[in-house]
C-alpha cells in the first residue's frame, strides 16, 4: 500500500508546486486574449494566444522541422562548450603559470559583444553548422569553466596539505579530491550554459541560416506573420527549458552528494 501511494504523493508534490505558475499563465494568456479582442489589436501587430495556437497546430511540421534543425546546433554546441569549459578550469588549476595567464584572457574575450561576432563566423566558415557551434561555444564555455574552477579551487587547503604529506600527488589530487568536489558546482555552470546555448543558437541563425527556429523567426517576421513568430519563440523556449530540465535531471540522478533544492 505504502509503495503503490508514494508516486502518487510525488505526483501531487510536483503538482502543488507548479500550481502557481500554471495559475499565473492562464491569467495572462486570459488577460491577453480579452485585451486583444476588446481593443481590434491587429494581428500583426499583436496576435491573440487562440492565433498563435492555431498557428503551433497548423505549421506543425514547419515548426518540428525548424525545431530538428535548432535542437541538433544546441546540443553540439552544449557539448562542446562543456569540453572547452572543462578543458580551461583543468588547465587553470593544474599549471598555475598558464592559468595566470589564461584567466584574464578568458574573462577579457567573456566581454567581448557576440553578437558582434556572429557575422564574422558567417564570414570565415559559411553558413552550416560551424559558426552557429562556435558561436554556442563562446557564449556557453565560460560559466562553465568558472563555476568548475571555483569548485577545484574550493577544495580544504588541510585536506590537500595532509594528502601531501601520505605522498599524493598533483594529479592524483586532482583526480581523486579536486575534480568529484567540483562536480556540483560543474552542474550549476552546465544549467546556466544551456540556457545560453539555447540563445546562441537563435543568435547564429538570425546570422546567417536557411533554416532553424531562429531562421524561421526572421523570416515570418518579414512577412508580417506575427502569429508565426510567436509560435516560433514558443518552440524556442520549451526547446531551452526541456534542455535545462536534461541537465537538472542528470544533476540529481548521478551527483547524488551535492545538496538537493
Amino acid at each position: 500500500m505504502t509503495t503503490q501511494n508514494k508516486p502518487k504523493s510525488n505526483l501531487g508534490l510536483m503538482l502543488h508546486g507548479a500550481m502557481p505558475t500554471i495559475i499565473l499563465t492562464a491569467i495572462t494568456l486570459i488577460l491577453w486574449e480579452v485585451i486583444t479582442h476588446v481593443f481590434a489589436i491587429e494581428a500583426f501587430v499583436l496576435p491573440a494566444p487562440s492565433a498563435i495556437l492555431n498557428e503551433l497546430i497548423n505549421q506543425q511540421a514547419l515548426l518540428a522541422a525548424s525545431a530538428l534543425v535548432t535542437a541538433e546546433e544546441i546540443v553540439y554546441g552544449f557539448l562542446l562548450s562543456m569540453v572547452v569549459g572543462v578543458f580551461m578550469a583543468l588547465i587553470i588549476v593544474r599549471f598555475d603559470w598558464l592559468g595566470r595567464a589564461v584567466y584574464p584572457l578568458m574573462v577579457l574575450f567573456q566581454n567581448v559583444p557576440k553578437i558582434a561576432l556572429a557575422p564574422l563566423f558567417i564570414l570565415w566558415f559559411g553558413y552550416d553548422l560551424a559558426p552557429k557551434l562556435l558561436l554556442i561555444v563562446v557564449m556557453a564555455f565560460f560559466p562553465i569553466a568558472l563555476n568548475m574552477l571555483v569548485g577545484l579551487q574550493s577544495v580544504d587547503p588541510n585536506l590537500v596539505t595532509l594528502l601531501k604529506t601520505v605522498g599524493a600527488t598533483r594529479n592524483e589530487i586532482l583526480w581523486r579530491v579536486r575534480i568529484p568536489n567540483s562536480l556540483p558546482y560543474l552542474m550549476s555552470g552546465l544549467k546556466i550554459a544551456v540556457t545560453l546555448a539555447s540563445i546562441g543558437a537563435i543568435v547564429g541563425e538570425f546570422a546567417g541560416a536557411s533554416a532553424g527556429l531562429g531562421y524561421l523567426i526572421l523570416f515570418a517576421s518579414t512577412q508580417m506573420e506575427t502569429a508565426l513568430v510567436f509560435a516560433a519563440v514558443v518552440e524556442v523556449s520549451i526547446l531551452g527549458m526541456l534542455c535545462y530540465y536534461v541537465v537538472e535531471f542528470v544533476e540529481w540522478r548521478f551527483i547524488t552528494w551535492a545538496p538537493k533544492s
